[in-house]
């Protein structure tokens, strides 16, 4: 959530600091941070509240060298956003920069006698404090004995002040990624800080603690021996982090989803048939299931509610759709017949993760769909898949939503092929008509410019509804949450034939009324739905498709999607839907890529 950054080295530090911060900005915070060694060896520490701007503002005059440092932006947690409780944090010989929540920081704060004695409100302070008592010298010795004490989830990047040069690492939950090159080492909560310096990484395994200095990068286990760490390759170029002249990340992000989803299905085709063989994924995990669960958050738990209409009428086996936070604490009903899909972009999803543990506690298999190389959810599932959207900047997710779906619909394609409710032929019909959604969105791409002009009745209203029936609906799920969290209008998705039982008390004039009616079995029904908000003065905008026959006065505006089989209009939909979102911030002249409170990766409960 927060962001990190580390380096030692050659380099200015200050400046390779601002810059990673800046790199991070789409991670969402409040405010921002640096701390460093100066030329003279002692620690100088600038922080702010507000945006990276601000901290750079704040640090044009400072003219001493400095060759190593740690940088944060904070979404505060614990404490309001003030200066004093923004990274990092100073106590005694410990400076400390924190991603995460200590949950028993207040008992830590008795036990150590710490009340009075605290600058700032956040546990993170608490943390450094605690460290600072166990340090006598030695810094691998005292954050050995520091993580024991600790419940809850933490990165921390520390420096010692009689240790100019060093940082050290160490995590639980929350993600590290570090990595040694010709340039010095660093370390950061995320790849995009570390691209402009290498493609290769590592990914700090949690209760390790690595020690960087400018020659190279150490790591031990809790009881003091050697490690090393396993090194990876980034499978995107610093291009894909880059706007490359689009106004926005998120406009440049929907305009991928074409090509990621040629990254994610094309490799995973075989002689017209889905093949997870490159993926190390067997068949006999879609076998002998008693039950499919999928877990997930937000948008991913939203893709995994359209595979749910798709996977059960298909395999005849219940598949239950669960929020990841609610999932770990509802004593689900899992066993080893169960197939547990869990969905996450960054693989570091906490509540998600949580999820992934119990499941694998009570015997059931599991597959992760992620989108991060190397990340926690990725390696501790039984099998992954991995998306290749590669970086998405913007907080608001597009171009991952899409990927997971289609990496879902080729697990119910081999799935069903695997369990013979899908002869071949229809397997391979079934990733035909998959393969004609990539034309299908470029199409609706090409009409960005009338779904802009559609968003002009939304941007003044308060509120904005969606409707639709079945496979309609779960996309209507998505659609409101991409206008609420990125416009702020306040949007709900209502399920067509559930207007009656209350929801149409709050349709009055003019209110807007997104009707999504692309299933042809039910198409009728969705119709003489919204006759009914349009009697009562809704104004309608429908998304259907090209060949339906709708009559006039049913809706003020049609957009309509090119003729694809019922099942897979969801990624047409999915982009009419973000461009919807994304015109109706961009016209209130919001922050469209950093909604006010969201983050991007989201790794505290």
């Amino acid at each position: 959530m927060c962001g990190i950054i580390g380096y030692t080295g050659p380099l200015a530090a200050r400046k390779v600091l601002i810059e990673g911060l800046s790199q991070l900005e789409y991670r969402g915070y409040d405010s921002a941070g640096i701390a460093y060694f100066g030329s003279d060896s002692s620690m100088k520490i600038v922080k702010t509240i507000g945006k990276v701007a601000n901290l750079k503002e704040l640090c044009k005059d400072k003219n001493d060298v400095s060759h190593c440092g740690i940088g944060h932006t904070r979404w505060a947690t614990h404490g309001g956003v003030t200066t004093e409780n923004a990274h990092p944090h100073e106590f005694g010989n410990v400076v400390l920069i924190h991603n995460g929540i200590i949950e028993n920081y207040h008992q830590l704060t008795i036990d150590f006698h710490l009340e009075g004695k605290l600058v700032s409100q956040t546990d993170s302070e608490v943390a450094a404090a605690v460290l600072d008592s166990m340090y006598h010298g030695n810094p691998t010795e005292a954050i050995r004995s520091l993580v024991p004490l600790l419940e809850g989830s933490y990165a921390f990047c520390i420096m010692f002040k009689d240790h100019p040069g060093e940082i050290y690492a160490v995590r639980n939950v929350s993600p590290l990624v570090a990595a040694y090159t010709h340039s010095g080492s660093l370390i950061a909560s995320d790849l995009t800080a570390l691209i402009p310096y290498t493609r290769s990484y590592f990914v700090l395994p949690e209760e390790r603690i690595v020690k960087l200095t400018a020659y190279k990068i150490s790591m031990y286990d809790m009881e003091g021996n050697s490690r090393e760490p396993e090194i990876m390759e980034v499978n995107w170029n610093m291009d894909a982090a880059m706007k490359n002249g689009f106004p926005h990340f998120m406009l440049k992000e929907i305009y991928e989803q074409p090509e990621a989803l040629k990254n994610t299905i094309l490799p995973r085709i075989s002689r017209g048939l889905p093949d997870f063989e490159a993926d190390q994924i067997p068949d006999a995990i879609w076998q002998d299931l008693s039950q499919i669960r999928i877990v997930a958050c937000g948008t991913a738990m939203h893709a995994g509610m359209v595979a749910k209409a798709i996977m059960e009428p298909l395999m005849k086996i219940p598949v239950i759709v669960s929020i990841a936070s609610e999932f770990r604490y509802e004593d689900p009903l899992i066993d080893s017949k169960t197939l547990v899909i869990i969905i996450s972009q960054s693989g570091e999803t906490i509540d998600t993760l949580a999820a992934l543990r119990l499941a694998k506690s009570r015997g059931a298999k599991t597959l992760a769909i992620v989108n991060v190389k190397g990340s926690t959810i990725a390696r501790e599932s039984d099998y992954v898949l991995y998306t290749h959207a590669g970086p998405e900047i913007a907080v608001a997710s597009t171009k991952a939503y899409s990927v997971q779906l289609a990496a879902l619909y080729l697990v119910c394609c081999r799935m069903a092929y695997v369990n013979k409710a899908l002869t071949e032929e229809e397997s391979i019909n079934f990733i035909s008509q998959l393969l004609d959604v990539i034309p299908a969105m470029e199409a609706m791409i090409h009409q960005a410019d009338t779904i802009k002009a559609v968003v002009n009745h939304l941007v003044n209203q308060p509120d904005a509804f969606f409707i639709g029936r079945g496979l309609d609906y779960t996309f209507s799920l998505e659609g409101a949450l991409k206008l609420k969290e990125i416009s702020y209008i306040h949007a709900e998705a209502y399920a067509a034939g559930e207007l009656k039982h209350g929801t149409i008390a709050l349709i009055a004039e003019n209110v807007p009324v997104i009707a999504i009616a692309t299933q042809d079995k039910i198409f009728g029904k969705t119709i003489s739905n919204i006759r009914e908000v349009k009697a009562r003065g809704a104004f309608v905008i429908l998304l259907a498709k090209e060949n339906a026959t709708v009559d006039q006065g049913v809706a003020d505006i049609q957009i309509r999607i090119p003729n694809i089989n019922d099942h897979f209009t969801v990624f047409p939909i999915a982009v009419v839907l973000q461009l919807i979102a994304y015109y109706a911030s961009l016209l209130k002249g919001l922050d469209v890529d950093q909604p006010r409170n969201l983050a991007k990766s989201v790794t505290v409960e």
